[in-house]
């Protein structure tokens, strides 16, 4: 039985699917296929239901409920860090209020986050990867950096209006959850439960084998150092990677109750997990 995982092609991603990938778990009758595709494709591909698995972020579970659960790990929570939203080094931010920001997509975790944090600005949708260049340019008065903008904006010559995760944490107590894995629900109950289990397997297989889940993923790293890489995929692929927790589930419900309660996302959405 094919199942097709569909995840960004990020180092924090390859990280977590190593073992899939290079075929070191045995999958019984399951066989795993990988699309790499950016985040915000992915959030549109699974309102169509795809792909059985993916990633995709939090937010976009609000319109993909119906067609998909929340797998238990592979998790993405920001602990105390997430996207961060910054403008040139060179000029005075002077708040956030309607200005022209760049963002990754109107379906990230990152742009609900930022509508949370200020409401009131004018979205520029940039793929990911040119934000900086974006506002470098001029053409966005700021930018909403997410996978490795996040660390080396500075290096780059911008400078940090907010840490969104910062923000979050302060506000709530709580990790910030952005992304995570869900399964179609239309696979039955039975195959849900192993291919669950076999995604676990593989995150705790790449925890216990760093150093070659690590090569594996620096062919991912856009760029980063192997130190900068490391302390990437260890932000965002740990402990809570293999299982949210019981505050990591709440993280993602108050998320969703919030973007609800401010008007952001249409309806109510309840965070359904396997189990």
């Amino acid at each position: 039985m094919e199942i097709r995982i569909a995840h960004s092609p990020d180092s924090d991603d390859a990280f977590m699917f190593y073992a899939l990938a290079k075929d070191k778990l045995p999958t019984g009758k399951f066989h795993f296929s990988h699309t790499l595709q950016d985040i915000e494709t992915l959030n549109r591909a699974a309102l169509k239901g795809e792909y059985e698995v993916s990633a995709v972020s939090i937010h976009a579970y609000a319109y993909i409920a119906d067609k998909y659960a929340l797998l238990p790990s592979g998790a993405s929570m920001g602990e105390r860090y997430g996207p961060v939203l910054v403008s040139r080094a060179d000029s005075h931010s002077g708040g956030v209020r309607g200005k022209r920001i760049a963002i990754p997509g109107r379906m990230t975790s990152a742009y609900l986050a930022l509508k949370l944090f200020e409401p009131n600005f004018s979205e520029v949708v940039v793929p990911f990867d040119q934000i900086m260049d974006v506002v470098a340019r001029g053409e966005a008065e700021a930018g909403l950096l997410i996978h490795e903008g996040q660390l080396t904006y500075a290096l780059e010559g911008f400078q940090k209006i907010v840490d969104l995760g910062e923000w979050w944490n302060d506000q709530t107590g709580l990790p910030l959850p952005l992304g995570g894995n869900v399964i179609r629900r239309d696979l039955g109950s039975a195959a849900i439960g192993e291919v669950s289990r076999l995604l676990r397997e593989s995150i705790r297989y790449s925890l216990e084998h760093r150093e070659a889940a690590l090569t594996h993923a620096m062919g991912y790293a856009r760029g980063l150092e192997t130190c900068q890489a490391d302390r990437f995929v260890g932000m965002y692929v740990n402990d809570r990677t293999l299982d949210y927790g019981p505050d990591g589930r709440r993280a993602v419900q108050l998320f969703l109750d919030r973007a609800f309660e401010k008007g952001i996302i249409p309806h109510r959405v309840v965070a359904d997990f396997v189990d």
